[in-house]
């Protein structure tokens, strides 16, 4: 696993709240980290993963206000320069994804091409 001091994508003031307080939770596993990162699928063509998982030898390791996450080095490529927010409103709720790498989103916010 790769240690990067560069910060491949920024979470909210509001994602960051929203983080820890799943990571304050009482059956929280403290190895696990945030892994943000795509797979193939949904509307547009990619989907975004974010949740909490285990590292692997293809992750890159990062720390945003002391949250440890992991991405896998490949999927640096379409997510560098992401921001990543916390919506918790009437109409929407839930993590939202801001990325100047994506060439065309689809209306759920979650899908986008490159």
């Amino acid at each position: 696993m790769e240690i990067t001091n560069t910060l491949p994508v920024t979470l909210t003031p509001g994602a960051i709240k929203a983080i820890k307080k799943l990571m304050d939770a009482p059956d929280f596993d403290s190895k696990q980290r945030l892994r943000v990162g795509v797979k193939g699928g949904g509307c547009s063509g990619m989907t975004y993963v974010l949740g909490f998982d285990m590292p692997t030898d293809r992750d890159q390791l990062f720390e945003v206000e002391d949250i440890p996450c992991i991405m896998e080095k490949a999927h640096e490529i379409y997510l560098v320069g992401m921001e990543i927010d916390w919506h918790d409103g009437l109409d929407n709720r839930g993590f939202t994804f801001q990325n100047p790498n994506a060439s065309k989103t689809c209306g759920c916010g979650t899908s986008f091409a490159v």
